[in-house]
Order: C-alpha cells, then sequence, then structure tokens
C-alpha cells in the first residue's frame, strides 16, 4: 500500500492500515511533517510557533509495517502500477492519493508572486514576514501616501480562511503591536477583505454569514462583498476601475486540487478534482483511491465539504476497505458524518453548524471550535503549547513574542528621512461600540 500525502486522510489511512499484519505501508510525503492546516492562520499572524501546528511524520507513524519516504510525486502509471517520484519509482499493490489542495488564481498565476496563499509552514512564515515587514517600513517612512499604502492590508477570498485572517490582523494591529512603534499608530492600519460573491462565508447559512460580516466590522475589518478584483501587482489591487493602493495582499480565495491527480486522465470537476466512486476510487481503477481535498464527493446531492474530519472520515475508509477486501468481505460504500463545520472570527466568538442542524455563534461555537481543534492536534505537546498560548492571549490581549522576522529584510526599507524625526505619541486608544462585545482574536 502506498499513501501520497501525510495530510488528515493519508495519516488516517497509514494509522489505521499500520495494525495490518498483511499490509506493508509506504508513506511518500515531500515534507517530513504533518500539517494541522486549519491554525495555519494564527502562525501566519504570530499568534502560534510553526512547531505547535506540525508534528514529524515518522514519530507519529511507528507501526513496524509502516516505512516513510520524503519524496515529491511526479506522477502516477496506473497500468503498470507505479508512483513515479523524483529520481525513480515505487511500486505499489494499491495507492492512496492524498495529496490536498493548491492556490488557485484563476487564470492568473502572475499574481501568485505578489499575493501569497495558505496552505504549508513556508505560506505562513512568508505571510507573516511580509505584514510584519510593512510595520517596519512604514515606521521608516516619511511620505505619507506611501506610509498608508504599507499600513493597507487587503486581503482577497472571504472563506474560513480569508475571515480568519481578516480578523487575526485587525486585533494585532490594534491590540499586540501599538506598543512596539513610536512613529506610527498601528491602530490606523486599514485591514479590507474583498469577496467577489454577495456575501461572506458562503457555505454558511444566511444569517450566519451576516452575523461573521458584523463582527468583522466592529473588528475594523472593511468587509466588500460583490468586489470582483481585476488586478493584483505589487503597488496595489484593482477592483474595475477602482484601485486600492496597498504593498500588501494576501490570497484566501480559490483553490484547486493537487497536479497530480491529472495523471490518471480520469474525469474531473472544474476544481481539478478526481469524481471518485463509491469506494473512493477513481473510475476504472480499483486500486487507486483518491481521498480529501482531491476527491470530489457527492452525498444526498450536496458535496462533500473539502475539511479535515471529511478527509479524516475518508482516509478510515479507505484502510477499512482494503482490509475488508484482504479478508474477501465486501466493502461498503462510503458514508459522510457531518460533525459541524465552523469558522473563527476573533476571540471569544465564531459562527458553525454543528451535526448539520444547530446553528451556533458567539463565545458557544468558539469553545466549540477551540475544543475541536485542540483534539484534533497531533501530540500532547502541542496540545498543551496551544491550550497555554491561547488561554494567556485570551486573558491578557497580548499573546507571546513571536513576532519575529526571519529572513534580511533590511534592503526592502524605505530610505530614511534626511532630517530628524520625532517619535509621536499615538492617540487615544478608540472605544468600541458598548452594544456588543466586539471579538478579538
Amino acid at each position: 500500500m502506498v499513501i501520497v500525502g501525510a495530510g488528515f486522510g493519508g495519516l488516517e489511512a497509514a494509522k489505521a492500515l499500520g495494525r495490518s499484519r498483511d499490509v506493508r505501508v509506504t508513506v511518500v510525503d515531500r515534507y517530513n511533517h504533518h500539517l494541522f492546516q486549519p491554525l495555519l492562520y494564527q502562525v501566519a499572524t504570530a499568534v502560534l510557533n510553526p512547531a505547535d501546528i506540525s508534528a514529524p511524520i515518522r514519530s507519529v507513524l511507528k507501526a513496524r509495517n509502516t516505512e516513510v519516504m520524503l519524496a515529491e510525486a511526479k506522477s502516477v502509471d496506473p497500468r503498470r502500477k507505479v508512483l513515479l517520484v523524483e529520481g525513480g519509482e515505487i511500486p505499489y499493490d494499491s495507492l492512496v492519493l492524498a495529496t490536498g489542495a493548491a492556490h488557485s488564481y484563476f487564470r492568473h498565476p502572475e499574481w501568485a508572486q505578489v499575493a501569497p496563499g495558505l496552505k504549508t509552514l513556508e505560506d505562513a512564515v512568508r505571510i507573516r514576514e511580509r505584514v510584519l515587514t510593512a510595520f517596519e517600513a512604514a515606521e521608516r517612512e516619511s511620505d505619507p501616501e506611501r506610509r498608508r499604502e504599507w499600513l493597507t492590508f487587503v486581503i482577497i477570498g472571504a472563506g474560513p480562511t480569508g475571515v480568519e485572517l481578516a480578523g487575526a490582523l485587525a486585533y494585532m494591529t490594534r491590540h499586540s503591536l501599538p506598543k512596539d512603534f513610536r512613529r506610527i499608530d498601528t491602530r490606523q492600519a486599514r485591514v479590507i477583505l474583498l469577496e467577489g460573491l454577495p456575501r461572506v462565508l458562503t457555505a454558511y447559512p444566511e444569517e450566519l454569514s451576516a452575523d461573521a460580516k458584523r463582527d468583522l466590522e466592529q473588528l475594523h475589518v472593511e468587509v466588500r462583498t460583490g468586489a470582483m478584483v481585476t488586478g493584483v501587482d505589487a503597488e496595489g489591487v484593482n477592483i474595475g476601475e477602482e484601485r486600492i493602493p496597498t504593498r500588501t495582499v494576501l490570497w484566501g480565495a480559490g483553490v484547486a486540487a493537487s497536479p497530480l491527480v491529472r495523471s490518471l486522465d480520469v474525469p474531473l470537476d472544474r476544481a481539478g478534482r478526481v469524481k471518485v466512486g463509491p469506494l473512493l476510487t477513481a473510475p476504472g481503477y480499483d486500486d487507486v483511491y483518491v481521498i480529501g481535498d482531491v476527491a470530489a464527493v457527492e452525498q444526498h446531492g450536496k458535496p462533500v465539504p473539502g475539511i479535515a474530519p471529511a478527509a479524516m472520515q475518508m482516509g478510515r475508509h479507505v484502510a477499512k476497505t482494503v482490509r475488508d477486501r484482504l479478508a474477501h468481505k465486501p466493502p461498503r460504500a462510503f458514508r459522510y458524518h457531518d460533525k459541524g463545520n465552523f469558522a473563527v472570527i476573533g476571540r471569544g466568538y465564531a459562527v458553525g453548524v454543528l451535526f448539520d442542524k444547530w446553528k451556533m455563534r458567539g463565545l458557544p461555537a468558539w469553545l466549540v471550535w477551540a475544543g475541536v481543534h485542540i483534539a484534533y492536534l497531533i501530540g500532547f505537546r502541542n496540545r498543551l503549547s496551544v491550550m497555554l498560548n491561547w488561554g494567556y492571549t485570551f486573558f491578557t490581549k497580548g499573546g507571546r513574542d513571536l513576532r519575529l522576522i526571519t529572513g534580511n529584510v533590511a534592503p526592502r526599507m524605505p530610505a530614511l528621512n534626511a532630517g530628524p524625526t520625532v517619535p509621536v505619541a499615538p492617540p487615544p486608544r478608540p472605544e468600541l461600540s458598548v452594544a456588543r462585545p466586539a471579538p478579538v482574536h
């Protein structure tokens, strides 16, 4: 059994098959760690350390029948039953493709250079560096217009990633950073969230979308729906004829399936996902399973969401199917059990739907979201570290000193003003509305 990808689905399949004596498992991944993607935005906004949401694959998969191979898969030859990787090929009896999703820039690949997305630890560290560099540049900038550009942050896409990024970034500008700078007031920074569709969080019921939009605005996020982006460059974003000058653009919009599945030459949907059968197999190949973000699965006329619980259920189902086949038992069709879907807006506030029935908002939704994320984290150390950090930030509104720029960005800083500069005392902290406490991350 060869499993490509050690995300939620691939890891669950490998762990379940690790208990089978008659199966030999090889897990192939281009990274040596499993990543808890739902909390990547907290690394990008300097709330958590990269190590808090990741774990070495070898330390997780310790079964004797399982080996881990650090390699990048290039293509699949299903007729020869081999996986082609960089530098060679790996034969298989059964193959599981769980390679996840990549960014989609809607036929504008050039935007990727100036609007990074958030899928890997490298992406999160790069975004953190870009955001913190913007404040450092604004501190040095003498021209008011250019300073405003540095202090304007545009996030494209108001799905869960975009909403969570916007809320966390707005909180950072008003609570974590003001005491760190002398010549700028970080509370004057603009966080603009752009969405081409009529509302934010379109996968959620309309009333929860309205709640999310209202709370984002209470966090001083400028939410603009029906805003179709037509251009992105290093100095701004175009929305039709309108131009928003900014030096920091973040991408939270489209996603596309990993291109590896295209080598199967099977039917794909518009997002590049394989239209799998009831057993999660690729059409025409009973020995090739496709799970997670690269699988297009429908149930009761609705697509199964591309979230971690769905991928984990798919991974466990594939492992059971393999064991049933080895035992000459008839395998069962995959059935997704919806346990809920949540998006956090800020500290103490989230929206979500539990068990596809109960709509939740506010502190109860945030507590459920926090509990589920803690439970799904790999390793006791990670769970304890995240719990302690969240507890500290919840009560202090400060957070740990994680605002590190690890690269040398000094050459990109604006020229210093020739004349002497005088530190400017920040204005009084603006009062928030007392009608409803504003959520903070």
